[in-house]
């Protein structure tokens, strides 16, 4: 995650320790990266929710603050509640590694804007525990808002309505399964997840 955003900004992002209790001032976006947080020995993401930083994340978010969790860090956001839904273990129960097809849904967010609605992507999975569970009444939510960023062209890791990405109801919080910063040139395999940040700096440039 650190390399792809320095490699598409420019500049070196800051780096913030779980247990730190503020976050540098100014900040435009907030990435949470894909990893094992505490192991995953709970509920993958339920400790990392409660590090003294999500405090600063969760009241930044609702200043405005982009920001995006990748993999373990979309678990985070949802075990945070700064996205609704929960990750459950894969439906095969088994990891997860390999590039999958994606169709980008919504093509509107400061996330997506460089996608076009219905455009099939391909970027890298990594998980264990990504099958995207909420209730009818969320799902349903989430469909009606426009807020299903990206699902699956196939069954990957039984999620529900085949989703890999949504957004919050502001459109500044993303949390997605598959890994765009994985996929940010050629000799990645691909560049489709290069886009996801060209449009965030532009859209906070």
């Amino acid at each position: 995650m650190a390399v792809a955003l320095r490699e598409i900004t420019g500049r070196e992002p800051s780096m913030v320790w779980h247990r730190e209790t503020e976050l540098p001032e100014g900040l435009d976006l907030i990435a949470i990266p894909g990893g094992f947080s505490y192991g995953d020995y709970l509920r993958s993401g339920a400790m990392a929710a409660n590090s003294p930083v999500m405090r600063e994340v969760k009241e930044a978010a609702d200043k405005g603050v982009c920001v995006l969790g990748v993999c373990n860090g979309f678990q985070i956001l949802t075990e945070a509640g700064l996205l609704p839904g929960a990750l459950m273990r894969n439906a095969e129960l088994n990891f997860v590694c390999r590039d999958v097809a994606l169709r980008v849904d919504n093509s509107q967010s400061i996330f997506t804007s460089r996608y076009d609605a219905g455009e099939e992507i391909v970027i890298p999975v990594a998980h264990h525990d990504g099958n995207y569970t909420a209730d009818q009444q969320t799902l349903d939510r989430l469909e009606g808002e426009g807020r299903i960023a990206f699902r699956y062209v196939e069954p990957v890791n039984g999620s529900a309505r085949d989703i890999a990405g949504i957004v919050n109801a502001r459109g500044n919080v993303l949390g997605m399964m598959p890994h765009p910063e994985r996929m940010i040139e050629p000799a990645h395999g691909g560049a489709d997840g290069r886009r996801l940040f060209e449009g965030m700096v532009y859209a906070l440039a």
